[in-house]
């Protein structure tokens, strides 16, 4: 099938459905709670859906850990509820895409607990060890989640890899009877209508010949250089995009630690592995590496890191651009204010979408929803954060730790949706499964409806803006005011249009004078946060104070 690239053209709506909507009303968001909000969901000008895992799952790591790939979780409506909400959005003009888990299963997998018991053909679907001569245990490798990457079972009598939690046991890539299941689980999906995946941390999936010990310098992440884009993945996915050619499809790779220039690896030439990765250096804007182990957001890093990628993939890549997901805390409770919410808010939002790329939007995100501050680490229910918590800085007072953890905490993204002032913020009916932020009253989707000056309608004009300006997609990238760490400054060139991006990241006042070769009273304002006066060829920003001028160097349609 011929590739149309739709995907260059799109925004994405991410969903994280246990959070979304609620509809019957057992505290648990479903998917006919999505069906209820599609209309929401087309009205952010939105072109396609990403559900984070829905299959059958036990929910150690909330249906990361999967049971069944061919299926939908009963949890979340069953596979009617499925091929409602699919034919519901393509009816929208709305592509749905699906999140492909394929490096590890959950420990209540059929194929593990076969495996378990030395059953044909599954006795090596996963990777098993004996313990060394000495008792101890196969190699040093940690796990990103749960302790070391190694667990005993009393059937088998021999330890499994687990690069997460425990119940989540990695798969053995290298046989190649597991290769074919992945195949026949994306032709199922894509036989169905869906339009692509997000490939979960598939750049773990070849581990190195004989599993080495790693380097006691990488600290919780020992064993990393042994399985991150190891030996065979490229050959692997190789095999993977055979079957995705005969789709008019889009694939996303979650790849940890990669870098821009590696991320060409995978992206780069005419028939590429992955058609974009996802880049988490734009989540170290205020940390080393991990959300948990932060510092100053620094804007200036931030600005190095985007026109890194930007540079780098011009013309031989795709860039994927986010700034919120399932997997980190609240942005504006991260590089924004919590004080000046819709104004940062509106500064972070267009420091990203006008940027060369596929931009999603996490739930929550076009209204400004922030971060949740639980009283005791029993209230939270993340398998990761609860690790954190229990293994690193428990020297420190629990004051400290508790910090740590509101700031760093996968939860706070996962919190119900925030879509009225009633109870539960109008996420269900029933006792939500997990605690909504007090702030709802304030911060929620029918309070900022209504107000043209919102955050939420701030977001639906900044994609339809984006998706008008053939600049957007085609033009060249370049910053201005790259010292400062106050102002974020960019423009997108191309023969026809020139747009030129003001976001500040201050409360404070701050002189900008237009670049050279720019005059503002010539451009037109087609975006802006408050404010549009011109002194000069400049103004002095107001609190994260956003402006976005469209200048037309050729005749070409008005926006």
């Amino acid at each position: 099938m011929e590739r149309t690239f739709w995907y260059k053209d799109a925004v994405f709506y991410q969903i994280w459905p246990r959070s979304f909507k609620d509809g019957d009303g057992d505290g648990v968001g479903d998917l006919m709670g999505v069906y209820e909000k599609l209309d929401y969901i087309q009205s952010l000008n939105v072109d396609a859906i990403w559900f984070s895992p829905l299959y059958p799952s036990p929910n150690a790591d909330y249906g990361y850990d999967v049971m069944d790939y061919m299926d939908i979780s009963a949890e979340y409506g069953g596979m009617e509820a499925f091929r409602k909400v699919l034919q519901g959005a393509h009816e929208r003009g709305m592509r749905v895409i699906m999140d492909l888990v394929v490096n590890h299963t959950s420990d209540e997998h059929p194929w593990f607990q076969a495996s378990r018991r030395r059953e044909e053909p599954y006795t090596d679907y996963y990777i098993w060890r004996k313990a060394k001569k000495d008792g101890t245990l196969p190699n040093n490798w940690d796990s990103m989640f749960e302790g070391k990457a190694w667990q005993y079972d009393e059937l088998r009598k021999e330890y499994y890899l687990h690069l997460f939690a425990v119940k989540q046991p990695d798969l053995n890539m290298d046989n190649p009877l597991v290769r074919e299941e992945v195949k026949k689980i994306m032709r199922f999906w894509l036989d169905m209508g869906v339009d692509g995946f997000r490939e979960d941390v598939i750049t773990f999936i070849s581990k190195d010949k004989g599993l080495p010990n790693g380097s006691p310098l990488m600290p919780a992440a020992k064993g990393i250089s042994h399985y991150a884009n190891g030996p065979h993945v490229h050959e692997y996915l190789m095999e993977f995009r055979d079957v995705l050619d005969q789709y008019d499809c889009v694939t996303i790779g979650e790849a940890p630690l990669v870098t821009a220039r590696r991320a060409l690896e995978y992206t780069e030439g005419k028939r590429p592995e992955l058609d974009m990765m996802i880049p988490f250096q734009c989540m170290e804007g205020d940390c080393f590496l991990t959300d948990y182990f932060p510092h100053r957001f620094s804007l200036r890093k931030l600005k190095w890191i985007w026109g890194h990628w930007q540079k780098t993939l011009r013309g031989r890549g795709w860039n994927f651009l986010y700034l919120e997901n399932h997997d980190h805390p609240r942005i504006v409770s991260r590089y924004g204010s919590e004080e000046y919410r819709v104004e940062s808010g509106k500064a972070l939002a267009a420091s990203y979408l006008f940027q060369q790329g596929t931009p999603i939007i996490y739930q929550g995100q076009e209204i400004g929803m922030t971060n949740i501050r639980l009283e005791s680490i029993e209230d939270y229910e993340d398998v990761q954060t609860i690790n954190h918590y229990h293994t690193f800085f428990t020297n420190r007072p629990e004051k400290d730790r508790m910090a740590r953890i509101w700031r760093a905490s996968r939860d706070s993204a996962r919190t119900p949706m925030q879509w009225n002032d009633g109870p539960h913020a109008g996420f269900t009916t029933g006792e939500p499964w997990f605690h909504v932020n007090r702030n709802h009253a304030e911060i929620n989707v029918a309070a900022e409806e209504g107000d043209p000056d919102s955050l939420l309608n701030f977001y639906r004009e900044a994609v339809r803006l984006r998706r008008s300006l053939p600049v957007v997609r085609y033009g060249t990238f370049r910053q201005f005011e790259l010292w400062s760490g106050k102002l974020f400054v960019y423009e997108r060139r191309s023969k026809a249009q020139r747009l030129l991006v003001i976001c500040s990241y201050t409360p404070e006042a701050v002189k900008f004078r237009a670049p050279k070769g720019y005059d503002l009273r010539k451009g037109k304002l087609i975006l802006r946060s408050h404010g549009d006066d011109v002194e000069n060829n400049g103004f002095v920003t107001r609190p994260y104070e956003t402006r976005v001028y469209l200048f037309q160097d050729r005749r070409v349609p008005e926006v």
